[in-house]
């Protein structure tokens, strides 16, 4: 026997995005006087709101931009979009645990998309 729900699907989304997502929760909950917010909800509204830099719209343009180049996937994109590194070392710590390095041109067509909506 699990205890485990089944999953129905799954879906990468950005900081900006899952932002948007916990103001409707929040509005809802407000709106009804007998619902607390729990810990773990307010405690997830605080980090978006604290690391959310960019409006949804943006962020996911950004995520699928940067999914056109040849060594950014999917997963990678979106820890790009909610990082929004500013410099090779930055970026060559999030491509840290993969098994191939980028080279400087690479690096740099990354950063030119992460500065167009910085």
């Amino acid at each position: 026997m699990t205890i485990f729900k089944e999953k129905l699907g799954e879906e990468y989304l950005t900081t900006s995005e899952v932002k948007r997502l916990l103001e409707e929760v929040e509005a809802e909950r407000a709106a009804d006087e007998e619902r607390e917010v729990r810990y773990e909800l307010a405690r997830a509204i605080e980090h978006v709101n604290r690391f959310a830099f960019l409006d949804p719209e943006d962020s996911r343009a950004l995520a699928e931009e940067l999914q056109e180049l040849e060594k950014v996937d999917e997963e990678t994109a979106f820890k790009i979009a909610d990082l929004l590194p500013q410099s090779r070392d930055e970026l060559r710590a999030l491509y840290a645990q993969q098994r191939y390095a980028l080279s400087g041109d690479e690096l740099d067509d990354i950063l030119n998309v992460v500065a167009k909506y910085v």
